[in-house]
């Protein structure tokens, strides 16, 4: 824990995983009960979180049941906002006022998570997650599979790539996930985070587990 603590005393940026983490459910499992497929993907997405599958098979396999079109994902987004984890809001606005650059990176879709993301004035470039494709008549077409959050690996890419770019020293990634986990390093300090789900493995391997985002807010607001 103490390592982590002296990562998070000179942090530069802060990195979120947002599905279970920054909000309570998992959106495409969210989406698949919209859809009336949510039993199938449920599954699917447990495999994928404890590690027992690739993130981009169950990506696929997922996304290959629900088949979403462009009206239910807009609908979706309409009438079934998803709900900020306690705590998160308030993490936030500490990070914000001490000029830290926050940052959601995720498995999920960008499409989902704007909404998100703009409730928590964090800016749309800095959201790294998913896109999915449509035909000209909105019937799902697959996602982009060059985007590096729609594999194994893919959340680390990316937080490399903003060190590389930003140099930044002391980043700090929150998550709940084996996906989280495994992308630390290149993150400097991995926070495991149990408030809505514990991942037995995510706790056992975290050098901090939290359940209460107030946990981390005290030691910032403290700094």
């Amino acid at each position: 824990m103490e390592e982590v603590l002296a990562v998070l005393n000179r942090v530069d940026a802060v990195c979120f995983d947002v599905d279970s983490t920054v909000i309570r459910q998992e959106g495409i499992d969210e989406l698949a009960k919209f859809c009336n497929k949510g039993k199938e993907v449920a599954q699917l997405t447990s495999k994928a979180m404890t590690g027992l599958m690739t993130f981009e098979e169950s990506l696929q396999l997922r996304l290959d049941i629900i088949q979403p079109s462009l009206s239910q994902v807009n609908d979706f987004i309409r009438t079934q906002p998803p709900t900020l984890t306690p705590g998160v809001k308030d993490l936030i606005q500490v990070l914000h006022r001490r000029k830290t650059p926050v940052y959601l990176i995720s498995g999920g879709f960008k499409c989902i998570i704007a909404p998100i993301a703009s409730q928590l004035h964090i800016p749309y470039e800095n959201i790294f997650a998913n896109r999915l494709k449509f035909y000209y008549n909105g019937d799902f077409a697959g996602f982009d599979t060059n985007a590096p959050t729609s594999r194994s690996g893919g959340k680390g890419v990316v937080i490399q790539q903003l060190k590389d770019k930003y140099n930044y020293k002391n980043l700090v990634l929150i998550g709940d996930g084996v996906t989280d986990l495994e992308a630390s390093p290149p993150a400097d300090a991995f926070i495991g985070y149990g408030g809505n789900v514990i991942r037995p493995i995510v706790k056992a391997k975290s050098k901090w587990f939290v359940t209460d985002f107030q946990q981390i807010t005290v030691v910032l607001s403290g700094i």
